[in-house]
């Protein structure tokens, strides 16, 4: 395991600001097709066809990141969606409804602007409805716009914040009774590909991954609520360190990857050893908490690498990216 992460050092701040300009330095690549899953214009769906012209071809659903806020839509993972179609992947990159700057909490009474230095992260429910509604829409949608494409064979995949939707996806078969996510059964999927994904909240609340996002998401305060040592935590219980605040506990049981295992669904997580953004403790805790549920989840730790280069087409990391998804699709 990785150790505890502290504060970075000005190198550490300077290699991920160069790896960030470098993910974000693409231009957004058009889509062959795009489909609406509903009637907001969030709810769409970007298709990529294999650039070889082959059929069968395993689908892709891609999940942005970006906190779960505003600012940041799926445009900036379209450079990955289509390095991805020419290795051979059909590609569905989707968007969903994220927060903004009106809704900086996550209840009722909260006034906009309060708690929050920018747009909050997550829309409850309307978040979790889009990636549901986008993923059980996905057969219809993708063998209609795609037809080369083969819907035996899905592998979701998604990027920090996409990452953690990308994981509970897989999971919405053992929510809790009475969620409006549940599925009866597994969904039909090959895998999940996770790339430094959000993928336990208490440790992802105990070191204030993307200010607070994951208070933010689940209607608590604007920041970390976790008072003393935030390394005792790693692995722990969300519920634990949201600090008594009821209504991010009880969400915290329908949106927690940590807490929705096993799932029986193939997974595995990419992570930069030297991610500062979401540090490999998240994905770690993960890994923990799906070994003492009986599952073994893949875990690839990549050295030398940070947050930004497993959706940059021109870092090595992307090429580790695509290999884990054909394992699992191929």
């Amino acid at each position: 395991m990785t150790d505890f992460p502290g504060p970075p050092d000005s190198a550490a701040r300077e290699r991920d600001a160069a790896e960030s300009a470098s993910a974000f330095a693409h231009p957004a690549v058009a889509p062959d097709r795009t489909a609406a899953y509903g009637d907001h214009p969030d709810q769409v769906v970007d298709f990529y066809a294999p650039r070889d012209g082959r059929t069968g071809a395993p689908l892709v659903v891609l999940l942005h990141g970006g906190a779960w806020r505003s600012p940041y839509d799926r445009a900036h993972v379209s450079p990955l969606a289509d390095f991805l179609a020419r290795r051979g992947f059909a590609v569905a990159n989707v968007e969903y409804r994220r927060g903004g700057d009106d809704i900086p909490r996550q209840r009722a009474g909260a006034e906009p602007g309060a708690g929050s230095a920018g747009p909050v992260a997550g829309r409850w429910p309307e978040t979790f409805d889009d990636v549901a509604a986008a993923l059980d829409a996905m057969p219809a949608l993708a063998s209609r716009e795609l037809p080369g494409a083969d819907v035996r064979r899905i592998v979701v995949s998604g990027h920090s914040a996409g990452g953690h939707l990308a994981l509970w996806a897989a999971a919405r078969h053992v929510l809790p009774e009475g969620s409006p996510w549940r599925l009866p059964a597994p969904p039909s999927l090959r895998g999940v590909v996770a790339l430094a994904p959000i993928a336990d909240f208490a440790t992802a609340v105990g070191l204030g991954v993307c200010g607070g996002a994951v208070t933010q998401l689940l209607g608590g305060g604007a920041g970390p609520v976790l008072g003393g040592d935030a390394g005792s935590v790693l692995g722990g219980d969300a519920g634990a360190v949201l600090d008594g605040d009821a209504v991010a506990v009880e969400r915290a049981a329908h949106a927690d990857p940590g807490v929705l295992l096993p799932t029986g669904i193939a997974t595995a997580i990419v992570h930069g050893v030297e991610d500062i953004v979401v540090p490999p403790a998240v994905s770690e805790a993960y890994v923990d908490a799906a070994a003492r549920s009986g599952e073994t989840v893949g875990l690839t730790l990549l050295g030398g690498v940070g947050h930004f280069p497993l959706i940059d087409p021109s870092a090595d990391a992307c090429a580790v990216v695509a290999e884990e998804l054909a394992q699992l699709a191929w």
